[in-house]
């Protein structure tokens, strides 16, 4: 009795510490599996006429606050390290 109490001990340690690993591992496989699908269904698209893009402003898009703002603290963070 007391070895199968220690062997279910050491499983289900086993399974604590792989655990968080095997999650991440199966999330990861979704998401190749997602862009993959993503990629064949964007090669089998058709090519708009004219073969030019449109865009959908004629203005210049100038980067937000926030967006500026996390630029410059990571170019701190390299700068400092």
């Amino acid at each position: 009795m007391n070895a199968l109490s220690e062997y279910l001990t050491v499983l289900a340690l086993a399974l604590l510490l792989a655990g968080p690993a095997l999650v991440g591992l199966l999330h990861e496989r979704r998401i190749d599996r997602q862009l993959t699908a993503a990629r064949a269904g964007q090669a089998a698209r058709p090519v708009p006429s004219g073969g030019r893009t449109q865009k959908s402003s004629s203005r210049s898009t100038v980067p937000s606050t926030a967006t500026w703002y996390a630029e410059g603290r990571r170019s701190k963070k390299l700068v400092s390290s």
